[in-house]
């Protein structure tokens, strides 16, 4: 990953922390297509990082980096307030929250440890942010998802009007 990438993805994790403080219409597409293409993106950069090749010690590696970031992921979607606004599904994460920011920073930290400590040069690189961010906010849609249904509060529009499983709400409703 280049100077140039890191730069990026520290950009869009600070606009990430940023909006959800700050709460907003939570679109579905944001919520759940957004994650599942930054980690397809970051699994796809494991492979071939710098000449290295993706080694069973990294796959190790990876995973228990994972592991972590999906815990913490799963952390921000139980604390993450939903509301009803317009008939729109908002989201708000509380100021406090920031902790589990700290934590994913930590964890990608300690990550990083443990596959130098192992020699998994691809887990050990800047390959695998993506990888672990898109997880995380993969795991925080994993528990919005069936939270904001329990609700019956269906997403934002997007910008085409269009409601991303709008039909899952409706037949909710219709119970």
């Amino acid at each position: 990953m280049s100077g140039l990438e890191i730069l990026a993805v520290v950009a869009i994790i600070g606009w990430i922390i940023f909006r959800q403080v700050r709460g907003e219409p939570l679109r579905g597409k944001r919520a759940v297509l957004l994650p599942a293409i930054l980690t397809v993106i970051g699994f796809t950069d494991l492979h071939g990082t710098n000449g290295s090749h993706l080694q069973s010690v990294d796959v190790v590696a990876i995973t228990i980096g994972a592991v972590g970031s999906v815990v913490i992921g799963l952390g921000f979607g139980a604390i993450t307030r939903l509301d009803e606004r317009g008939g729109h599904l908002w989201a708000q994460l509380p100021v406090y929250g920031l902790w589990l920011w700290l934590a994913l920073f930590a964890w990608r930290g300690v990550a990083y440890v443990i596959a130098d400590g192992m020699h998994a040069h691809v887990a050990a690189s800047t390959s695998t942010l993506l990888f672990g961010l898109g997880l995380n906010r993969l795991a925080q849609a994993a528990v919005i998802v069936p939270r904001a249904m329990a609700m019956g509060v269906p997403f934002a529009p997007e910008k085409d009007g269009k409601v991303f499983m709008a039909d899952m709400f409706d037949r909710d409703r219709a119970r």
